[in-house]
């Protein structure tokens, strides 16, 4: 049994992230096999709860593929664990293995990013973005130096990193990859990958729940890497942009490091103290930008090989022409493209390339901002006049709001000629885009009514 285990974790080894598996995977052993049901001994209950929550599934699935259809069980080992006791769990007296005991110091406990008790384990770093992941092109070159050199500790002297970009261009992979570096290299670093919002809500949380000292040693003491997305959230955040100022004073005094990410600079994010504003600048700020023609290639050719599929030359190049706006975008068609040839069994060409993104892209570039006002006053009975005009009537604000951030997701128009478009300051419309994109969270009204609108602009009726 001790051999199908080593097989079964060599098959977990290939699902999970290499620091992952050396963490929770490596230190389970055998200990009892009675027909249907493997018992696997591991250090303490926090790894019994970590397993069961996360890896079971993979142990089964390992167990299965080697003809082995058990059920899986954790149970600690320690030294009180004798034979006496183990014959107890087990039915009939079947023959059992005692495991080698695993020394673990008693204050031991391994935690994955963003692990509190009230919010478990925060986001997971995924496994795929990782630096050799990554295709780096000239709209991304200095972002990947700058983050490849800040993981390997050599950004002159520097410590803090922003990375800038519209949504879908490759922010989140490259934050991410300093994580997973940082991990490879060093399992026991604390790597802490969050969201402005996941910030918050924690920091809330600690405050009704009367432990906001447990919060603060987290952030404060206990984070090596501190990965923070999507900080245009943080507008108007008065509390948290306090706590988050002091505990960057903390991080970056004990030489720790921060890579920040949003979609806009630190200095056009509205209702941003100063005290905060001027941390987020002490690092590097560097820009992503969509990818050119080449890039984009490049980009296919990766994706296409890593799904087993080499598409021809003229399908790559004509995806890659039409689906241009972002990473994002470019992979949804490929994989678009890929799985329709697959389900219907044929060879993917240029008419089966084209009868995908037809339908993917095909009304995208055709939306404008005048398209979009058009369609929202239609929606919510609003006059054009109106929803540029200075009212706060809720049934002017809210339409507005929305129509800012369709503007947004559907054309190429930076923020700036949006918000002027609106007769809105470009920090005006940030903070529109802002609320639209929170109330749609709570899956309410606005969201039926954005996705409504999204239907219809995707579908080309308007």
């Amino acid at each position: 049994m001790d051999s199908i285990l080593k097989e079964v974790k060599l098959h977990i080894k290939d699902c999970v992230p290499d620091h992952f598996y050396r963490m929770w995977i490596e230190p389970v052993t055998f200990s009892v096999h009675d027909g249907g049901r493997v018992v696997l001994a591991v250090p303490n209950e926090f790894y019994v709860r970590r397993l069961k929550e996360n890896y079971l599934v993979y142990f089964e699935e390992g167990f299965l593929r080697l003809g082995q259809k058990v059920s899986v069980e954790f149970k600690t080992y320690n030294k009180k664990m004798n034979l006496r006791s183990l014959n107890a769990q087990i039915p009939n007296g079947a023959p059992i293995a005692i495991p080698v005991p695993i020394r673990v110091s008693s204050d031991f406990h391994p935690q994955l990013p963003g692990m509190t008790p009230a919010f478990n384990c925060g986001r997971m770093l995924k496994k795929n973005f990782t630096f050799d992941d990554f295709v780096v092109g000239d709209n991304s070159s200095f972002a990947y130096t700058a983050s490849l050199c800040l993981a390997q500790g050599n950004l002159n002297g520097a410590g803090v990193l922003f990375l800038l970009g519209k949504t879908g261009l490759g922010k989140s992979h490259l934050s991410q990859a300093v994580g997973h570096h940082m991990l490879s290299h060093d399992v026991a670093q604390q790597v802490f990958y969050v969201t402005a919002e996941d910030f918050t809500n924690e920091m809330i949380y600690s405050l009704r729940n009367k432990n906001i000292d447990q919060f603060k040693e987290k952030y404060r003491r206990k984070c090596d890497v501190l990965i923070l997305e999507d900080v245009h959230f943080l507008a108007g955040k008065t509390a948290t942009q306090k706590e988050l100022a002091m505990t960057l004073d903390y991080l970056i005094d004990a030489d720790k490091k921060i890579i920040f990410s949003g979609c806009e600079r630190p200095d056009e994010i509205p209702h941003l103290n100063e005290s905060l504003k001027s941390r987020l600048n002490m690092g590097i700020v560097t820009e992503i930008k969509a990818p050119d023609f080449a890039t984009r290639i490049k980009i296919l050719n990766k994706k296409s090989k890593s799904m087993q599929c080499i598409l021809p030359t003229p399908v790559t190049e004509y995806i890659a022409q039409e689906a241009c706006d972002d990473v994002r975008q470019l992979e949804s068609a490929l994989l678009g493209v890929v799985t329709r040839g697959r389900l219907m069994n044929r060879n993917i060409d240029m008419e089966l390339a084209q009868s995908v993104l037809e339908k993917m892209i095909g009304t995208r570039k055709h939306i404008t901002i005048d398209l979009i006002k058009k369609l929202v006053c239609e929606t919510f009975g609003v006059s054009e006049q109106e929803l540029v005009s200075k009212s706060r009537k809720h049934n002017i604000v809210k339409p507005r709001q929305i129509a800012i951030f369709l503007s947004k997701q559907y054309t190429d128009q930076p923020i700036k000629k949006i918000g002027a478009s609106f007769k809105r300051y470009h920090a005006t419309a940030i903070y529109s885009v802002n609320e639209v994109e929170k109330a749609m969270k709570e899956k309410g009204q606005l969201y039926e009514q954005v996705r409504y609108l999204s239907n219809k602009l995707e579908s080309g009726r308007f």
